[in-house]
């Protein structure tokens, strides 16, 4: 799959190919909707399949300081995009010119110059160009002038057939916000996954005998609510179940807000400055200070077990052995240890 950041590096000679464009953070299922979509016409048309994604996100142009939690950035939607189908991805640099550019002006250098849309999908409320005046009518009609055709796609609804909230990226930070990471991940298709460099702790968890990696995030990453959470630990191309605490530490009166992943069961692991990710499966319990020290590790250990669980259900789900369905919630109080 082709990655271009900037109209200028689009090649050369381009051809025709199908079309679709928006902040797409998350890929959740209803964009998955609209890029099979496009995909699928690319495919009968025997051209390639494009999303054009912007970056920043435009919100912090427009109004600056109110950029949303990122759900993915841009490397790892490219990577959901190119599992798709997608032939190619074009990040535009969103810029305080960008942003003033009119709804006929986008169509005609980005779609039309560039591109050569013979095809565009979008979803229903799709808007484009400054103030986004631009809308699907006014793509349609553009389409008759430049001779590409405008597919329009509806977005799934969560819930019950025939009622729900339409799928969104502002319902998965919502549910990401809340700890509702089972929520989450019916939405998105896939676990909730945050990312970074491992950094150097106090430590405190290998001296309590759990050592975990601690996540310097993306910035403006959605980070779930604090908490303690089953997941899995993604390095060095394992993926490792895992233990997550997400919190400030109150044990040791903590005040900055981490995400730290024990490997269950490893602890051979050195991965001091390397990029990891880290999925989240379950919530498990709030933070809570505990009375002696015996008591916190006593329910760390009742953490990593229940963790442990969670993560082979969840496996044995996958591979048909079990019949866990992922939305296990239990109530409880504390924290995992700390590197």
């Amino acid at each position: 799959m082709q990655r271009w950041r900037g109209l200028e590096d689009i090649p050369e000679g381009w051809g025709r190919s199908v079309v679709t464009i928006g902040s797409y953070d998350g890929v959740h299922r209803g964009h998955q909707l609209i890029i099979n979509k496009t995909v699928a016409r690319a495919r009968e048309l025997g051209v390639p399949a494009v999303v054009v994604t912007f970056d920043p996100h435009p919100s912090e142009v427009v109004r600056p300081g109110s950029h949303p939690p990122l759900l993915a950035p841009h490397p790892r939607r490219a990577e959901i995009m190119g599992e798709l189908g997608v032939d190619a991805v074009l990040v535009l640099p969103f810029t305080a010119d960008f942003s003033k550019l009119m709804p006929a002006d986008f169509v005609a250098k980005v779609l039309v110059d560039k591109l050569h849309a013979v095809g565009v999908v979008e979803g229903p409320n799709f808007r484009f160009g400054h103030k986004a005046a631009g809308d699907v009518a006014f793509l349609t009609e553009l389409g008759r002038t430049y001779d590409y055709e405008v597919i329009v796609v509806d977005l799934y609804e969560r819930g019950s057939a025939g009622g729900g909230e339409p799928f969104s990226s502002t319902l998965v930070r919502g549910l990401v916000a809340d700890g509702d990471v089972g929520g989450a991940a019916e939405v998105l298709g896939r676990p909730h996954r945050v990312e970074g460099v491992v950094v150097r702790g106090a430590q405190r968890g290998r001296q309590l005998g759990y050592p975990t990696a601690n996540v310097e995030t993306v910035p403006h990453t959605a980070v779930p609510a604090d908490g303690v959470y089953a997941g899995w630990l993604n390095a060095d191309g394992e993926r490792m179940p895992a233990a997550i605490s997400v919190g400030t530490n109150p044990q040791f009166d903590g005040t900055e807000r981490t995400v730290e992943a024990y490997a269950i069961d490893r602890v051979d692991l050195d991965l001091y400055g390397k990029h990891v990710s880290v999925d989240f499966l379950n919530y498990i319990r709030g933070q809570e200070k505990f009375d002696t020290l015996d008591a916190l590790l006593a329910r760390m250990a009742h953490d990593v077990e229940q963790c442990r669980a969670l993560v082979a259900g969840a496996g044995a789900e996958v591979h048909g052995d079990g019949d866990a369905d992922g939305d296990v919630e239990t109530a409880g109080s504390g924290e995992t240890g700390t590197s």
